[in-house]
């Protein structure tokens, strides 16, 4: 890692020397500033020490580890090249604060007198002086630092090594299937034997199994082969799978039971009530209860949940509990103990052999196989190992290079847990410096957390561990480092997510230790706080802040839970060096904020509704999000927003934008842009002209509120061709999003809303690679504009609360539309062969929706004929939705009939809900339209619909952003005047959760119901 730390410096000291730094002060030379004219020569002496002592680098890092000499050596050298790093970070702020500056005085077209010039001067140019001064000073204590350093490094003779070259990703890789586990069919059977109760003479209540072995011993793995085995499935009523983890919260692990059992809303956190429940839940009921990783030997923390699972359950229950630990079994009382031995020199060879081999030529393999064997022998049975040596070594071609694998010194570490990390560090050291960097970060987030990759990369770009290359988006390269890493297995994808093992965990933190820290109390440690690099920190409620933690003034990473009232003022006095920062804000931003020069990452959860002007002083922020406490809320963002040049994400909704913002060209995301309807503070629509850097999903709101086309004309959508998700809201006044009440505006006979809507419509032309397109609120009758049908690689399309549609495009002709929703569209009365594209006179050839899979109408109030194919002849010709899996009708109560077409299409379900023409005319062989319908497999005919209005807008890949992992639940609000309590009319209709996307829910996430209270909804995720 100081290899990597250190190549960052080296690149940036090369533009330093270069720089306006040397170069504005000739005028200014006097004896004041003469150390500052000599800065040029100090840099270049600094560079010049930093590289011969980079190359090597190689050889320190491995002699570290035995040689506590050595290891205190890197030390130091990390510490300078931090140093370093803020000194030159400090530099360049200040040259961007000046361009800053410059262009606002452009900006307002100063006056050029001679008062006017004198002002300018003394605000900007004698500070600089001044702090051009202080950064020499600086530099000239670090360069003799690095002399004492360089002088040591002769005193341990380190070897010269070449420098270390960028690996580029791998091409091809193969994955070890989960269900195609090697050497563990025996104790698998042993283990379903036991749990099933086979040969077991007496039973003990509970009945707990305890599997034990080291870390990467496979014991979750064997846990989750029984946990699936279709026998154990069949023989319990009821399976619970808990992540125990460390500590052992008893609140949290009761909890998670409970919720596991199907209880998604019971929110108390007293540990008798959530033991009662779960004795309600499984009273007399035959239970599998896993417990996985567990850690703690404290039988006080277990006891509860023994004596309340002894006297509810089945006696025939079991309960599993995987642990590293034998004073665990113990602990636990286990009945029955496995001990998960290594595999046999043949089963890890096998293993091994899966991954290095893949992909190779026989030839080669057979070359190969006796240094393969030797190797193998090596993992000492660990699959985990194996695993791990097999991907490094699937890469490396040459006999050379797998004997010097072979050959390695690093085998032999007592010190790292019996050799268990010697495989790993294999692995790290082949990594290139950025990599290694991106790794050993990871130890500041808890064990079995669930890693949200972009933002890891945020994270890793705001620390500046990813390189550029090229033209090459540097959030682009960013994955590309974790694809590399999860082909080398230090990451591992589950239904969740990624994960980290814990052994890998172990030994990030191995390699990070004194520079990564997570605190979850405020219990004092006696830690050495002055080197920390990273930390997260967690403030229970009732706690005091540890005062150790204000040692911390080295800070570059603080993730902080802040649930104790600490007073976040303190935190931009004592940590001035933060790069990253993750906040709980449940108090007023400080102007303080704007300390932090050097802060590129920020994150607000639960943000109040103004933030302060100061943090616009932040100016190498790249990546701002923001969360409000409720859906109401929206946060006024500062005037000055414009002055945030280096923003490339601004994540969030319910912002009230300020004039500015299009001078942010280097913006990525904006998810939202909303127009507000006062003149005197909104921002125009034009201001997105230049931002045609934007990516991903992007939704404008309040297009209500627009009253000069030109606006439309001038955000130039098109020209956004980064955009894969348009989202196009004509509400008018303050525009919510889906937290506003579904029923349209009220339209004023007198108001142009119908003829501006169809213009503006027709202005807002998008990208032609859009793949959403979401439009409500629109007021217009028709919806044909221009450009629609250019829109050629849409999949998902969504028509919402139109009032005044009388006719539906022609969607029939997208290619590639797989999903489309049309809901509350109050004015349409009929759907006919306009909506399929029916127009060519030879229709021979026609194939209408050719790749639709999922349609849904919705609460079409006035909806009455849904017209078919003309003529036999017609229908013979004309092939229809020939994919279409899923038809849903739901609150249209006043639809008489279905097309004929629907007997052709190949469905697979069929729901009709709150539509009682339509439920009579498809009674099961009395119904009129039974034989339309008959081939289908699933038809749910439904009294009332319990449709949710639709939440295409969650983001899925944020669902669970600003809650611990262990809570795995998402909060989302509820229209204004619902009451989830009493769901009687059809605007409550929304307690069943639906998606957009169908029921289930990218990430693997999967939701069952919306649990609500008062004003806020819990979705709560099944795990």
């Amino acid at each position: 890692m100081a290899r990597a730390l250190l190549s960052a410096i080296v690149e940036q000291l090369g533009p330093f020397i270069s720089s306006e730094f040397t170069l504005t002060l000739g005028p200014f030379i006097s004896s004041e500033f003469i150390l500052t004219a000599t800065v040029k020569q100090e840099v270049q002496k600094l560079e010049t020490k930093f590289r011969t002592i980079q190359a090597v680098l190689n050889d320190a890092e491995k002699r570290q580890l035995k040689e506590e000499a050595v290891k205190l050596w890197l030390d130091k050298l990390k510490g300078i090249s931090y140093e370093m790093d803020d000194v030159l970070d400090e530099w360049n702020t200040a040259m961007i604060k000046e361009e800053i500056e410059k262009q606002q005085k452009e900006d307002e077209n100063a006056e050029t007198s001679t008062t006017k010039k004198r002002k300018v001067w003394s605000l900007i140019s004698v500070p600089n002086l001044f702090q051009h001064r202080d950064i020499a000073h600086k530099i000239k204590e670090l360069d003799e630092k690095l002399d004492e350093i360089n002088k040591e490094r002769e005193m341990y003779g380190f070897e010269l090594s070449r420098a270390i070259e960028v690996v580029e990703r791998p091409k091809t890789t193969s994955y070890v299937d989960m269900s195609d586990i090697l050497g563990r069919d025996k104790v698998k059977d042993e283990l379903v034997n036991i749990i099933l109760g086979k040969g077991t003479e007496k039973e003990k209540c509970p009945h707990v199994i305890s599997l034990v072995g080291m870390g990467g011993m496979g014991k979750t793995t064997l846990a989750q082969l029984a946990f699936n085995h279709h026998e154990v499935k069949d023989h319990f009523e009821d399976r619970i799978w808990v992540c125990v983890s460390e500590p052992f919260d008893q609140c949290r692990v009761a909890k998670a039971i409970v919720e596991a059992l199907g209880v998604r809303d019971f929110n108390t956190t007293e540990l008798q009530s959530l033991l009662e429940k779960i004795c309600e839940l499984i009273r007399g009921k035959k239970f599998f209860l896993v417990f996985d990783d567990v850690w703690t030997e404290d039988q006080a923390l277990w006891k509860p949940f023994r004596d309340a699972l002894k006297n509810c359950g089945s006696q025939s229950s079991r309960i599993l509990v995987t642990t590293r630990k034998g004073k665990v079994v113990k602990m636990m009382e286990s009945a029955n103990m496995i001990k998960l031995e290594e595999l046999s020199e043949e089963d890890c060879w096998l293993v091994f052999r899966k991954i290095a081999f893949s992909d190779k030529d026989p030839k080669q393999c057979e070359q190969l196989e006796v240094l393969g064997r030797q190797i193998s022998k090596k993992c000492k049975g660990l699959p985990l190992a194996a695993k791990t040596l097999g991907s490094l070594m699937h890469f490396k071609k040459s006999k050379e290079e797998w004997k010097n694998v072979l050959d390695s010194n690093l085998w032999e570490l007592e010190d790292v847990e019996r050799g268990l990390f010697a495989p790993l560090l294999l692995s790290y050291f082949d990594l290139p410096s950025p990599l290694k960097r991106c790794f050993s970060y990871c130890a500041v987030f808890p064990k079995d957390h669930a890693f949200n990759v972009n933002e890891l990369v945020h994270m890793w770009t705001a620390h500046g561990f990813v390189e550029s290359k090229g033209n090459m988006e540097v959030e682009i390269m960013g994955r590309e480092y974790f694809d590399n890493l999860v082909i080398r297995s230090f990451f591992q994808e589950d239904i969740y997510g990624y994960k980290m093992h814990d052994i890998v965990h172990d030994f990030a933190q191995l390699i990070t230790k004194n520079e990564c820290f997570i605190i979850n109390s405020d219990i004092e440690s006696e830690s050495d706080y002055n080197n920390a690099r990273h930390l997260r920190l967690v403030i229970p409620k009732e706690t005091q802040f540890p005062v150790s933690i204000d040692s911390a003034k080295n800070l570059r990473t603080l993730i902080f839970f802040n649930e104790g009232g600490y007073n976040i003022s303190n935190l931009f006095q004592n940590f001035r060096l933060l790069r990253v920062l993750t906040l709980e804000c449940r108090m007023k931003l400080p102007h303080t904020v704007e300390n932090l020069i050097h802060l590129r990452y920020l994150i607000l959860f639960r943000c109040n509704e103004v933030l302060p002007e100061a943090i616009c002083n932040l100016c190498n922020l790249q990546y701002l999000e923001i969360t409000q406490t409720s859906g109401s809320v929206f946060t006024k963002l500062p005037q000055g927003i414009g002055k945030l040049i280096n923003l490339r994400h601004l994540v969030g909704k319910n912002f009230l934008i300020p004039r500015g913002i299009g001078r942010l060209i280097s913006l990525r995301t904006l998810k939202c842009f909303s127009i507000s309807d006062e003149d005197s503070e909104r921002c125009k629509l034009g201001e997105l002209k230049d931002l045609n850097h934007l990516q991903g999903s992007f939704e404008i709101r309040g297009l209500g509120n627009l009253v000069d086309i030109s606006e439309a004309k001038n955000a130039q959508l098109k020209k956004k061709i980064h955009l894969r998700e348009l989202k196009l809201s004509f509400k008018k006044g303050k525009d919510r999003g889906w937290q506003d009440d579904w029923v349209p505006n009220a339209v004023d006979p007198n108001d142009k809303r119908m003829e501006r809507d169809v213009l503006f419509l027709n202005a807002l032309e998008p990208t032609q690679d859009l793949e959403l397109l979401n439009i409500r609120w629109y007021q217009g009758t028709t919806m044909s504009p221009n450009w629609l049908m250019s829109l050629t690689k849409l999949k998902t399309v969504s028509i919402d609360s139109v009032a005044k549609l009388m006719s539906l495009p022609p969607l029939g002709k997208f290619p590639l539309l797989e999903w489309l929703t049309i809901w509350n569209v109050c004015s349409l009365k009929k759907v006919g062969v306009e909506f399929l594209g029916i127009e060519s006179k030879n229709k021979k050839q026609d194939i209408i929706f050719p790749n639709l899979k999922h349609l849904e109408f919705v609460w079409l109030e006035e909806w009455e004929e849904w017209i078919g194919i003309g003529g036999k002849e017609d229908a013979d010709c004309i092939t229809v939705m020939p994919r279409l899996q899923c038809l849903e009708i739901h609150s249209c109560k006043k639809l008489k009939s279905l097309p004929n077409f629907l007997r052709t299409i190949p469905l697979n379900k069929l729901v009709i809900a709150g539509c009682p023409t339509i439920k009579k005319r498809c009674q099961r062989e009395t119904g009129q339209d039974w034989r339309t319908i008959s081939h289908i497999p699933n038809i749910h005919l439904l009294e009332q619909s319990n449709y949710a209005w639709p939440v295409d807008c969650f983001n899925d890949e944020k669902l669970a952003s600003g809650l611990d992992n262990e809570k795995i639940a998402v909060t989302l609000m509820a229209p204004d005047g619902l009451d989830a309590a009493s769901p009687k009319t059809s605007k409550q209709e929304w307690l069943v959760f639906r998606s957009i996307k169908g029921n289930v829910i990218t990430r693997g996430w999967s939701y069952d119901m919306i649990f609500a209270s008062n004003s806020d909804l819990k979705l709560s995720g099944l795990l």
